[in-house]
């Protein structure tokens, strides 16, 4: 199936990135549906001359959607927000959006589609983003049900908005808050094996109509997850218990900035465990998990207190610079 035209939703995204440039290699042409094409002009070097390309897109446009898919021999729909804001609902991107993929998958006759939804994707979920998942899962499946579901845990890289966000928060709060006690449960899987598990969805039949889900070698508390910041970041900083409660009313004001730290939904999301409990997983891709601890020491270097160089610093091998 190499040299196949494959379409993807949500190409310019964190996942997206990756999955463009894993599908390029793998010998795919890829077309890259995306709302604003000037947002992805970065994605075309990733490939070949002419191997990427990009399409005017919005997914809440059925006709946009069947002209994306056209002539594709498969679709990977990775549109996804972790909060709402206008026409930006859940309702219109994991539910509505993701249904009209899927048709329109179908009438193209496309010979797989592979869907990324989430760990916890439930629609009677407590949570408006786990159950907005969940139905769409259902819709995809009921559209085209041959469709390979990809349920990944927390996804992290070098663009992630976790290790990143906390990193940074680090650098300028004397704590980090640790909401719910810091006691609920990650298996934190890495952005380039869900790639790699994508292009295996593509290529490979015996994965359709499965869901698979995905996370790391390791299980981490999120107080654990925030120690592994502040050490890679090399800060020292509290660790600050707050209650469910608290946080949900402070989320109620965090909700209204432009691009929010927290809202109240996130807040019941946080409320239960955020680990695999399927039988299919990245092993049953063939995919060894990459851990933590390989790979984010790599990009949350540049948050330490004197960047690439703290470490000399602190071994006294080259002097810190006088203070201007």
């Amino acid at each position: 199936m190499r040299d196949s035209l494959i379409t993807v939703f949500g190409g310019t995204g964190f996942l997206g990135r990756h999955t463009v440039r894993a599908l390029a290699r793998a010998g795919y042409r890829v077309r890259v549906a995306v709302r604003y094409p000037n947002q992805g002009f970065f994605l075309p070097p990733m490939g070949n001359v002419g191997q990427i390309g990009l399409v005017k897109c919005n997914v809440r446009e059925p006709e946009q959607v069947a002209a994306a898919v056209k002539g594709a021999d498969a679709v990977v729909n990775l549109t996804g927000i972790l909060y709402q804001r206008g026409e930006q609902s859940f309702e219109a991107v994991h539910i509505e959006a993701a249904e009209a993929i899927a048709k329109a998958a179908h009438a193209a006759g496309a010979s797989s589609l592979v869907h990324v939804s989430a760990i916890g994707a439930d629609k009677d979920g407590e949570s408006s983003y786990a159950a907005s998942k969940g139905e769409g899962e259902l819709r995809v499946r009921d559209a085209y049900p041959a469709a390979a579901i990809l349920r990944p845990s927390l996804v992290f890289g070098p663009e992630d908005d976790f290790f990143n966000r906390f990193a940074a928060l680090a650098r300028v709060l004397p704590f980090l808050p640790l909401i719910g006690g810091g006691t609920t449960k990650f298996q934190p899987v890495f952005v380039g094996d869900v790639a790699d598990a994508i292009v295996r969805c593509v290529s490979d039949a015996g994965t359709r109509g499965k869901t698979y889900e995905l996370g790391g070698p390791t299980v981490y508390t999120f107080k654990e997850l925030m120690q592994i910041v502040l050490r890679e970041t090399c800060r020292t900083r509290f660790l600050v218990p707050l209650p469910f409660v608290l946080a949900t009313i402070q989320a109620m004001f965090l909700q209204f900035m432009p691009k929010p730290l927290l809202t109240p939904d996130q807040v019941t999301l946080l409320k239960s465990d955020n680990v695999v409990t399927g039988a299919d997983t990245l092993l049953s891709l063939g995919i060894r998990p990459t851990s933590v601890e390989a790979e984010v020491p790599a990009y949350l270097w540049r948050f330490r207190p004197k960047g690439q160089y703290d470490e000399l610093v602190r071994e006294k091998i080259i002097e810190a610079p006088a203070p201007q």
